[in-house]
């Protein structure tokens, strides 16, 4: 898997949200709806969301324990 430099300008889906954090789309439109995260409306009216904003809030998250 290739990275890319992160730019602070791009917007993502609620779907690619959701993938990185592990929920359904349906949960990353709540958190919007509640202020935990910010979102931009496309002429269409659909979310998007800033990447960097995303992977701020996603570095936040501690990783999942093992289970022994």
């Amino acid at each position: 898997m290739t990275t890319r430099p992160l730019d602070p300008e791009a917007l993502l889906t609620p779907a690619e949200v959701a993938t990185m954090f592990r929920v359904d789309p349906k949960t990353v439109t709540r958190w919007a709806k509640s202020g935990k995260l910010s979102s931009i409306r496309t002429l269409g009216g659909h979310r998007r969301y800033r990447e960097a904003e995303v992977r701020a809030l996603l570095s936040g998250i501690p990783a999942p324990r093992p289970q022994v």
